[in-house]
């Protein structure tokens, strides 16, 4: 019975996730794209007909779930997903090749934004909808979503929770979860309602401006254009997407506190004073740099987009920055090792973490000046607890483990050192964006079919900031 219980959670996520395949079916209506249809209406029927026999049958049992289970929970349903995500692509041969579908979907759920796909123009638009909105749904995170309705089944969802979100330390902004999942998706609706209209009257169409929204809240980059949001050649469009990039690279407990009439908290909040800081010093120094191939407000309209895009890991391009100076090009892969902020629908390492490290690091100093002195930091202008100094080392440590990892990988699946690098970097930030043999122009596509398995793999660890996959690895978390 226990191992029913756990089956109906996790049919009961793919259900939300099935149940937004309504969005691309009524594109599929909308422009004849009968012969697509299947592709949706395969996978959806068997999930909702299993997640209704589940419910059903387990619905007189009561269920707790444990941290151990949780983990396994989130882990083994953000796997089903990327699968499940990966049967419209395949079904309906829009992308050719299994493991090519695989890493579309994961790249997708986990708003990475790599992609296989060299021409993309060509696509059918209810299958670019599905590609955009797999970022839409992994941005704010499919078990957030279902948390949201899980009063529906009597369960909690906190340990759910802990083990999708981002950031070091977790907790809950209202006192019932599920009305905290509620409250986020809510902003996250908003923010993508109010760019999607922004970018119509800035001469999108619907399906675009659709797809971009979708893409830049869920920080994603997946585009409908082959060069991206440069192909628009607008300076409106870039500069409405730098703003929604820069928003969803924000800590989303900001927006609901200041909703609550706390908005002293966004000023009080050290990781998002940081984030101002790095955001607007590196726009300026890029943009300098590239003064000399665009002119000046040319040059910061890129400079500032790009950074936006980096930053919040979202990976659309304005131009091919691959051509730029190596400056530039050092600066933006410097951002790969920062990310968004906690909390946000960005991935990375995240500001916090580094705020976290530079404070210590300045304690230190101090020890050696002061040997017998007492130091702590200070996080939001209140005294910082020093297990998160510890937690944050370990992740460091394993981030950049898997991402040497996933580079070596990268190396053996033909890719030259420096590609591997930026690929083991893009693909365990999240970050999507890359240079060289994954440039802007180019695509993952020349990488053997076992190594695109394996990034699916560092994509989903990426998105789950490491621990809930790789503790799977641990003897220790199998032994009762």
């Amino acid at each position: 019975m226990k191992f029913l219980q756990y089956a109906k959670v996790i049919f009961f996520i793919l259900s939300c996730v099935v149940l937004s395949f309504i969005l691309p079916i009524i594109f599929i209506f909308a422009y004849n794209e009968y012969e697509v249809l299947p592709s949706f209406l395969i996978p959806m029927i068997p999930t909702l007909l299993i997640t209704l026999v589940l419910v059903f049958t387990t619905k007189n049992y009561s269920f707790k779930l444990s941290t151990r289970g949780g983990i396994c929970l989130v882990a083994f349903a953000w796997i089903l997903t990327c699968l499940l995500g990966a049967l419209p692509f395949f079904i309906s041969g829009a992308i050719q090749g299994f493991s090519n579908c695989v890493f579309e979907s994961t790249s997708g759920f986990t708003t990475t934004g790599a992609t296989i796909l060299n021409e993309i123009e060509g696509l059918p638009k209810s299958i670019l909808i599905w590609r955009a909105q797999t970022h839409w749904l992994g941005g704010m995170g499919i078990i957030v979503l279902a948390v949201a309705l899980f009063p529906l089944l009597g369960i909690g969802g906190f340990t759910l929770i802990k083990s999708e979100t981002t950031g070091p330390d977790k907790g809950k902004i209202t006192p019932k979860i599920a009305e905290t999942a509620k409250a986020l998706w809510y902003i996250y609706a908003s923010l993508t309602l109010i760019q999607i209209l922004a970018l119509l009257l800035a001469g999108m169409n619907l399906t675009d401006a659709i797809s971009h929204s979708f893409s830049t809240l869920g920080t994603g980059g997946f585009s409908t254009k082959n060069a991206s949001i440069g192909t628009y050649n607008s300076s409106t469009i870039n500069y409405i997407c730098t703003v929604f990039m820069f928003l969803a690279a924000i800590n989303f407990s900001l927006y609901i506190r200041m909703f609550q009439g706390h908005p002293e908290d966004t000023i009080k909040n050290s990781e998002f004073r940081a984030f101002i800081k790095i955001f607007f010093t590196c726009a300026v120094l890029l943009g300098i740099a590239i003064i000399p191939k665009y002119g000046v407000f040319k040059a910061f309209e890129h400079s500032f987009f790009q950074v936006a895009s980096v930053m919040s890991t979202t990976g659309f391009s304005s131009v091919n920055y691959n051509t730029w100076p190596e400056i530039a090009k050092f600066i933006l892969l410097f951002l790969f090792l920062i990310g968004g902020c906690s909390g946000s629908t960005a991935g990375g390492i995240k500001v916090v973490r580094w705020v976290i490290l530079k404070k210590q690091a300045g304690n230190e100093m101090k020890r050696v000046l002061y040997p017998h002195g007492v130091f702590s930091i200070q996080l939001n202008r209140q005294p910082g607890r020093m297990d998160v100094v510890y937690s944050v080392a370990g992740f460091i440590f394993l981030y950049l483990f898997l991402v040497v990892l996933t580079s070596c990988i990268a190396v053996l699946a033909g890719a030259n050192v420096f590609s591997s690098i930026v690929t083991g970097l893009t693909l365990v930030g999240n970050i999507g964006a890359g240079f060289d043999m994954i440039a802007p122009d180019k695509s993952f596509l020349f990488f053997a079919d076992w190594a695109k398995y394996f990034f699916s793999f560092s994509m989903i660890a990426g998105r789950l900031e490491l621990y809930t996959m790789l503790i799977m690895f641990n003897k220790n978390y199998w032994r009762k």
